[in-house]
Protein backbone atom coordinates (compact mmCIF):
# COMPACT_ATOMS: atom_id res chain seq x y z
CA UNK A 1 0.00 0.00 0.00
CA UNK A 2 1.70 3.54 -0.91
CA UNK A 3 2.27 6.02 1.91
CA UNK A 4 -0.55 8.54 2.62
CA UNK A 5 0.83 11.86 0.89
CA UNK A 6 -1.85 14.21 2.92
CA UNK A 7 -3.84 13.01 6.77
CA UNK A 8 -6.80 15.29 5.75
CA UNK A 9 -5.89 19.02 4.60
CA UNK A 10 -1.92 18.35 6.11
CA UNK A 11 1.22 16.65 5.12
CA UNK A 12 1.90 13.45 6.81
CA UNK A 13 4.89 15.15 7.99
CA UNK A 14 3.06 17.40 9.59
CA UNK A 15 0.57 15.30 11.09
CA UNK A 16 3.18 13.24 12.98
CA UNK A 17 4.82 16.34 14.45
CA UNK A 18 1.22 17.54 15.57
CA UNK A 19 0.35 13.73 16.96
CA UNK A 20 3.76 14.23 18.33
CA UNK A 21 2.90 17.47 20.18
CA UNK A 22 -0.78 16.46 21.10
CA UNK A 23 1.00 12.60 22.68
CA UNK A 24 2.60 14.58 25.48
CA UNK A 25 0.42 17.05 25.70
CA UNK A 26 -2.53 14.13 26.97
CA UNK A 27 0.37 12.80 28.73
CA UNK A 28 1.10 15.69 30.79
CA UNK A 29 -2.76 15.94 31.67
CA UNK A 30 -2.30 12.46 32.62
CA UNK A 31 0.47 13.72 35.50
CA UNK A 32 -1.94 16.53 36.30
CA UNK A 33 -5.30 13.83 36.65
CA UNK A 34 -2.78 11.88 38.77
CA UNK A 35 -1.56 14.55 40.67
CA UNK A 36 -5.10 15.66 41.98
CA UNK A 37 -6.09 12.26 42.53
CA UNK A 38 -3.49 12.15 44.81
CA UNK A 39 -3.58 15.27 46.62
CA UNK A 40 -7.51 14.37 46.66
CA UNK A 41 -6.08 11.21 48.65
CA UNK A 42 -4.18 12.87 50.83
CA UNK A 43 -6.63 14.85 51.79
CA UNK A 44 -8.99 12.64 52.60
CA UNK A 45 -7.74 8.98 52.35
CA UNK A 46 -10.11 6.27 51.38
CA UNK A 47 -12.57 4.78 54.60
CA UNK A 48 -12.42 0.65 55.04
CA UNK A 49 -15.10 -0.22 54.68
CA UNK A 50 -16.98 0.18 57.88
CA UNK A 51 -14.35 0.72 59.46
CA UNK A 52 -13.75 4.90 60.89
CA UNK A 53 -12.47 8.16 59.35
CA UNK A 54 -8.90 9.74 59.61
CA UNK A 55 -9.23 12.84 61.93
CA UNK A 56 -11.49 14.98 60.35
CA UNK A 57 -10.83 18.44 58.37
CA UNK A 58 -10.36 21.26 60.17
CA UNK A 59 -14.09 22.46 60.08
CA UNK A 60 -15.30 19.07 60.75
CA UNK A 61 -16.82 18.75 57.00
CA UNK A 62 -17.51 15.21 55.77
CA UNK A 63 -15.67 13.38 53.24
CA UNK A 64 -18.07 15.35 50.54
CA UNK A 65 -17.91 18.41 51.83
CA UNK A 66 -14.16 18.64 51.94
CA UNK A 67 -13.82 17.35 48.44
CA UNK A 68 -16.58 19.46 47.06
CA UNK A 69 -14.19 22.76 48.99
CA UNK A 70 -11.51 21.15 47.47
CA UNK A 71 -12.34 20.72 43.41
CA UNK A 72 -13.98 24.75 44.48
CA UNK A 73 -10.65 25.92 45.48
CA UNK A 74 -8.36 24.44 42.43
CA UNK A 75 -11.32 25.27 39.75
CA UNK A 76 -12.91 22.30 39.29
CA UNK A 77 -15.95 20.36 39.64
CA UNK A 78 -17.20 17.71 42.65
CA UNK A 79 -17.37 15.32 39.91
CA UNK A 80 -13.86 15.72 38.06
CA UNK A 81 -12.08 15.97 41.53
CA UNK A 82 -14.44 12.22 42.69
CA UNK A 83 -13.51 10.21 39.53
CA UNK A 84 -9.72 11.29 39.51
CA UNK A 85 -9.53 10.51 43.09
CA UNK A 86 -10.83 7.24 42.86
CA UNK A 87 -8.72 6.33 39.82
CA UNK A 88 -5.74 7.43 41.72
CA UNK A 89 -6.78 5.13 44.50
CA UNK A 90 -7.17 1.95 41.84
CA UNK A 91 -3.72 3.07 40.74
CA UNK A 92 -1.00 3.08 43.31
CA UNK A 93 2.45 5.18 41.83
CA UNK A 94 4.11 2.22 41.37
CA UNK A 95 1.70 0.30 38.98
CA UNK A 96 0.88 3.30 36.70
CA UNK A 97 2.07 3.27 32.53
CA UNK A 98 3.77 6.71 32.05
CA UNK A 99 3.30 6.76 28.79
CA UNK A 100 -0.74 5.17 28.69
CA UNK A 101 -3.34 8.22 29.23
CA UNK A 102 -5.50 8.93 32.34
CA UNK A 103 -8.60 7.09 30.53
CA UNK A 104 -6.90 4.27 30.33
CA UNK A 105 -6.36 3.75 33.75
CA UNK A 106 -9.71 4.80 34.62
CA UNK A 107 -11.33 1.99 32.24
CA UNK A 108 -9.15 -0.53 33.52
CA UNK A 109 -9.53 0.32 36.56
CA UNK A 110 -11.91 -2.52 37.53
CA UNK A 111 -9.73 -5.08 36.10
CA UNK A 112 -7.86 -7.64 39.27
CA UNK A 113 -5.06 -8.19 36.16
CA UNK A 114 -4.92 -4.36 35.36
CA UNK A 115 -1.41 -3.87 36.93
CA UNK A 116 0.04 -6.67 34.31
CA UNK A 117 -3.08 -5.90 31.39
CA UNK A 118 -1.57 -2.02 31.20
CA UNK A 119 2.23 -2.92 30.19
CA UNK A 120 0.31 -5.41 27.48
CA UNK A 121 -1.11 -3.30 25.08
CA UNK A 122 -3.53 -4.72 21.71
CA UNK A 123 -2.47 -4.45 18.19
CA UNK A 124 -3.71 -1.68 16.81
CA UNK A 125 -5.29 -2.52 13.08
CA UNK A 126 -4.01 0.72 11.43
CA UNK A 127 -0.67 1.55 12.73
CA UNK A 128 0.47 -2.06 13.55
CA UNK A 129 1.46 -1.11 16.52
CA UNK A 130 1.08 -2.43 20.29
CA UNK A 131 -0.73 0.97 21.55
CA UNK A 132 -3.64 1.42 23.87
CA UNK A 133 -6.84 3.31 22.67
CA UNK A 134 -10.03 4.23 24.59
CA UNK A 135 -12.13 1.80 22.06
CA UNK A 136 -8.96 -1.19 22.83
CA UNK A 137 -9.66 -0.72 26.74
CA UNK A 138 -13.63 -0.60 26.17
CA UNK A 139 -13.28 -3.81 24.61
CA UNK A 140 -11.18 -5.63 26.96
CA UNK A 141 -13.47 -4.40 29.90
CA UNK A 142 -17.32 -4.89 27.84
CA UNK A 143 -18.09 -1.39 27.70
CA UNK A 144 -19.77 -0.43 24.65
CA UNK A 145 -17.39 1.08 22.11
CA UNK A 146 -17.53 4.78 20.44
CA UNK A 147 -16.86 3.39 16.82
CA UNK A 148 -18.00 -0.26 16.14
CA UNK A 149 -16.36 -2.22 14.11
CA UNK A 150 -17.31 -5.52 15.16
CA UNK A 151 -21.14 -7.09 13.45
CA UNK A 152 -21.84 -7.65 17.23
CA UNK A 153 -20.34 -3.77 18.42
CA UNK A 154 -22.56 -2.69 15.10
CA UNK A 155 -25.41 -4.25 16.90
CA UNK A 156 -24.87 -3.06 20.25
CA UNK A 157 -24.84 0.27 19.19
CA UNK A 158 -28.09 0.20 16.91
CA UNK A 159 -29.68 -1.77 20.13
CA UNK A 160 -28.26 1.37 22.64
CA UNK A 161 -29.63 3.91 19.76
CA UNK A 162 -33.51 1.90 19.61
CA UNK A 163 -33.88 1.48 23.58
CA UNK A 164 -37.23 4.03 22.90
CA UNK A 165 -40.07 1.36 21.84
CA UNK A 166 -41.44 4.14 19.00
CA UNK A 167 -37.60 4.21 17.63
CA UNK A 168 -37.02 0.67 17.69
CA UNK A 169 -40.48 0.53 15.90
CA UNK A 170 -39.39 2.75 13.01
CA UNK A 171 -36.12 0.94 12.69
CA UNK A 172 -37.59 -2.15 12.48
CA UNK A 173 -40.27 -0.99 9.95
CA UNK A 174 -37.73 0.53 7.90
CA UNK A 175 -35.22 -2.86 7.55
CA UNK A 176 -37.96 -4.60 7.42
CA UNK A 177 -38.39 -3.38 3.25
CA UNK A 178 -35.04 -4.13 2.54
CA UNK A 179 -35.95 -7.94 1.16
CA UNK A 180 -32.73 -9.18 2.28
CA UNK A 181 -32.95 -8.41 5.59
CA UNK A 182 -37.02 -9.16 5.81
CA UNK A 183 -35.89 -12.95 4.79
CA UNK A 184 -33.08 -12.95 7.32
CA UNK A 185 -35.51 -12.12 9.65
CA UNK A 186 -38.63 -14.45 8.65
CA UNK A 187 -35.80 -17.43 8.96
CA UNK A 188 -35.59 -16.68 12.32
CA UNK A 189 -37.96 -18.98 14.22
CA UNK A 190 -39.13 -16.58 17.34
CA UNK A 191 -38.74 -13.28 15.42
CA UNK A 192 -41.33 -15.03 12.82
CA UNK A 193 -43.13 -16.22 15.78
CA UNK A 194 -43.93 -12.88 17.75
CA UNK A 195 -44.49 -11.04 14.06
CA UNK A 196 -46.93 -13.75 13.54
CA UNK A 197 -48.75 -13.25 16.61
CA UNK A 198 -49.03 -9.84 16.13
CA UNK A 199 -50.02 -9.58 12.83
CA UNK A 200 -53.06 -11.75 14.15
CA UNK A 201 -53.61 -9.01 17.39
CA UNK A 202 -53.26 -6.22 14.42
CA UNK A 203 -55.61 -7.98 12.35
CA UNK A 204 -58.37 -8.37 15.13
CA UNK A 205 -57.84 -4.95 16.59
CA UNK A 206 -59.18 -3.84 12.57
CA UNK A 207 -61.77 -6.26 12.44
CA UNK A 208 -63.37 -4.83 15.23
CA UNK A 209 -62.79 -1.42 14.53
CA UNK A 210 -64.71 -2.24 11.41
CA UNK A 211 -67.61 -3.59 13.33
CA UNK A 212 -67.92 0.18 15.64
CA UNK A 213 -68.59 3.22 13.10
CA UNK A 214 -67.36 5.29 16.80
CA UNK A 215 -63.40 3.90 16.51
CA UNK A 216 -61.54 6.85 14.76
CA UNK A 217 -59.28 3.61 13.47
CA UNK A 218 -62.07 3.44 11.02
CA UNK A 219 -61.70 6.49 9.55
CA UNK A 220 -58.04 6.31 9.46
CA UNK A 221 -56.10 6.62 6.07
CA UNK A 222 -53.52 4.56 7.17
CA UNK A 223 -56.05 1.95 7.59
CA UNK A 224 -55.74 -0.19 3.92
CA UNK A 225 -51.59 0.11 4.83
CA UNK A 226 -51.80 -1.17 8.12
CA UNK A 227 -54.13 -4.33 7.25
CA UNK A 228 -51.91 -4.87 4.42
CA UNK A 229 -49.43 -5.94 6.48
CA UNK A 230 -51.50 -9.37 6.78
CA UNK A 231 -50.08 -10.49 3.65
CA UNK A 232 -46.23 -10.01 5.01
CA UNK A 233 -45.93 -13.84 6.91
CA UNK A 234 -46.64 -14.97 2.88
CA UNK A 235 -44.51 -12.78 1.06
CA UNK A 236 -41.54 -14.45 4.07
CA UNK A 237 -42.72 -17.56 3.65
CA UNK A 238 -42.53 -17.65 -0.60
CA UNK A 239 -39.12 -15.98 -0.43
CA UNK A 240 -38.15 -18.08 1.78
CA UNK A 241 -39.77 -21.08 -0.21
CA UNK A 242 -37.53 -19.90 -3.09
CA UNK A 243 -34.25 -18.97 -1.18
CA UNK A 244 -34.19 -22.92 -0.23
CA UNK A 245 -35.27 -23.99 -3.79
CA UNK A 246 -31.99 -22.00 -5.05
CA UNK A 247 -30.15 -22.86 -1.74
CA UNK A 248 -30.51 -26.46 -2.56
CA UNK A 249 -29.67 -26.30 -5.84
CA UNK A 250 -26.53 -24.32 -5.36
CA UNK A 251 -25.27 -26.70 -3.22
CA UNK A 252 -26.05 -30.53 -5.01
CA UNK A 253 -25.61 -29.55 -8.86
CA UNK A 254 -22.29 -28.74 -8.70
CA UNK A 255 -21.96 -32.45 -7.51
CA UNK A 256 -22.91 -33.89 -10.75
CA UNK A 257 -19.47 -32.07 -12.14
CA UNK A 258 -18.09 -35.56 -14.79
CA UNK A 259 -20.83 -37.46 -13.53
CA UNK A 260 -23.21 -39.34 -15.98
CA UNK A 261 -26.74 -40.11 -15.04
CA UNK A 262 -28.56 -43.28 -17.16
CA UNK A 263 -31.00 -42.38 -19.30
CA UNK A 264 -33.76 -43.52 -16.24
CA UNK A 265 -32.34 -40.90 -13.68
CA UNK A 266 -31.99 -38.03 -16.05
CA UNK A 267 -35.71 -38.67 -17.14
CA UNK A 268 -36.77 -38.12 -13.64
CA UNK A 269 -34.58 -35.11 -13.16
CA UNK A 270 -35.75 -33.69 -16.54
CA UNK A 271 -39.49 -34.33 -15.21
CA UNK A 272 -38.94 -32.70 -11.84
CA UNK A 273 -37.33 -29.60 -13.65
CA UNK A 274 -40.42 -29.17 -15.64
CA UNK A 275 -42.63 -29.27 -12.65
CA UNK A 276 -40.65 -26.31 -11.37
CA UNK A 277 -40.58 -24.54 -14.32
CA UNK A 278 -44.47 -24.65 -14.25
CA UNK A 279 -44.39 -23.83 -10.73
CA UNK A 280 -42.31 -20.72 -11.24
CA UNK A 281 -44.50 -19.67 -14.53
CA UNK A 282 -47.43 -20.06 -12.29
CA UNK A 283 -46.20 -18.05 -8.95
CA UNK A 284 -45.24 -15.18 -11.78
CA UNK A 285 -48.70 -15.03 -13.02
CA UNK A 286 -50.18 -14.92 -9.45
CA UNK A 287 -47.75 -12.45 -8.17
CA UNK A 288 -48.66 -10.78 -11.23
CA UNK A 289 -52.15 -10.55 -11.35
CA UNK A 290 -53.22 -11.81 -7.91
CA UNK A 291 -55.16 -14.92 -10.27
CA UNK A 292 -53.93 -18.01 -8.22
CA UNK A 293 -56.35 -20.40 -10.59
CA UNK A 294 -54.67 -23.56 -12.65
CA UNK A 295 -55.55 -25.46 -15.26
CA UNK A 296 -56.20 -28.75 -15.14
CA UNK A 297 -52.34 -30.12 -17.07
CA UNK A 298 -50.79 -27.55 -14.64
CA UNK A 299 -52.17 -29.55 -11.70
CA UNK A 300 -51.43 -32.11 -13.11
CA UNK A 301 -48.14 -31.72 -13.76
CA UNK A 302 -47.39 -30.23 -9.93
CA UNK A 303 -48.63 -33.74 -8.42
CA UNK A 304 -46.22 -35.16 -10.43
CA UNK A 305 -47.68 -35.97 -13.36
CA UNK A 306 -50.06 -39.25 -12.29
Amino acid sequence: MPAETKIGSVTRERYEELIAQDRKLVLDETKIQFKIGDDALEIEPPRPHGGSRPAAAEDGAGVRETLERFAEDIGLSYDQVRIVRHTASRWPREHRAEDVAFNIHRILEQREDRFEVIFDPPLHPRSGRRQWTGDAAKRLVGWQVDTPRSVQEKVEAIHDLAADEQVAARVATDFLRRPDVAFRAASDDTARHLFNKAQTARAQQFEQAAQDPADPRRKNPLAPALRAIDQNIEFFDLVGAFHKFVASLNRLVPQFHGRQLTEDARDVVLQNVARARAACDWVEHAVSTGETDMDEELARLLRGGE
